[in-house]
């Protein structure tokens, strides 16, 4: 298993981590089979989405912010409820097939990390499976 270590620079940031998959897709040799993506945290996730437009990903962080909006008198007391719950709406994992020793994603995907209680240093767990 590989370990990816992110910073975040703010409170909610999409980290584009599609390459460091990749580079860690080659170095394992595997021509064909699946990568699976995994973050262990419960305030941040981890996506697939257009990472060749940067709107996107501002639409994206706007609409879960009108949808989940931080400090809405939530209970939980450590003031990141809606971290916990933007997290549960994007996914903590994404599983990737590899073929010939690259990731098959489409033209514009790509594999993003999604901090919603930033910035931090968080760990992208990378399994790799032929």
């Amino acid at each position: 298993m590989n370990i990816l270590q992110i910073r975040t620079s703010s409170r909610v940031d999409f980290v584009d981590i599609t390459s460091r998959v990749q580079a860690a897709v080659t170095e394992s040799q595997i021509k064909d089979g699946i990568v699976v993506v995994y973050v262990p945290h419960t305030t941040c996730g981890i996506t697939i989405n257009e990472h060749a437009d940067p709107d996107v990903v501002r639409d994206i962080q706007y609409q879960l912010a009108n949808l989940v909006p931080y400090q809405k008198g939530y209970h939980h007391m450590e003031g990141n409820a809606d971290s916990h719950i933007k997290t549960s709406m994007v996914g903590s994992s994404e599983t990737v097939i590899i073929e010939d020793g690259r990731l098959v994603l489409g033209t514009w995907q790509g594999i993003f990390l999604c901090e919603f209680d930033g910035p931090r240093s968080r760990k992208v767990y990378l399994k790799i499976v032929a």
